[in-house]
């Protein structure tokens, strides 16, 4: 559980800081593969079918943790470059440039926002995949003798 959000976060914090650089609504796109992937290789690194689903939601907080702590250094690399008034977007709303307080507030407050929704649904997605890992190679095959109803 643990190497699988490990692995998975450490993807995500990657993804993460370069897609809130942009924008951190582009964030918001990851958990569902992270808490996929991290589901289903904690199925994968386990194999125990009765705690598959708990597993991988543990280990998709786990990943969505990590993608937390990259959302918040892009909000402070966001927060650093929009100081300069030059780069604030105000001035094409006819709006006064941002006081440097309000950008690192603003950053800051968004990002921790986005940042715990991304962990909550990493989570959730991390069961997912659990369970997908559970109904497909968690199920051991059936009996060969099986004979068709009729």
């Amino acid at each position: 559980m643990v190497k699988a959000g490990l692995i998975a976060g450490a993807v995500m914090l990657l993804l993460v800081l370069v897609a809130a650089i942009f924008s951190p609504f582009c964030a918001l796109c990851l958990p569902l593969v992270a808490g996929l992937a991290a589901g289903y290789m904690t199925g994968r690194f386990e194999k125990m079918p009765e705690t598959t689903v708990k597993n991988g939601a543990i280990a998709g907080a786990i990943a969505g943790g990590l993608g937390l702590v990259g959302q918040i250094i892009a909000s402070v690399i966001n927060a650093v470059v929009l100081q300069n008034p030059n780069n604030q977007i105000n001035d094409v709303f006819g709006l006064p440039a941002a006081d440097p307080a309000q950008v690192w507030v603003g950053q800051l407050g968004f990002a921790c926002c986005i940042g715990l929704i991304n962990v909550a649904l990493t989570a959730g997605f991390g069961a997912g995949g659990g369970a997908i890992w559970n109904n497909t190679q968690g199920k051991s095959s059936p009996p060969s003798d099986m004979t068709p109803a009729s």
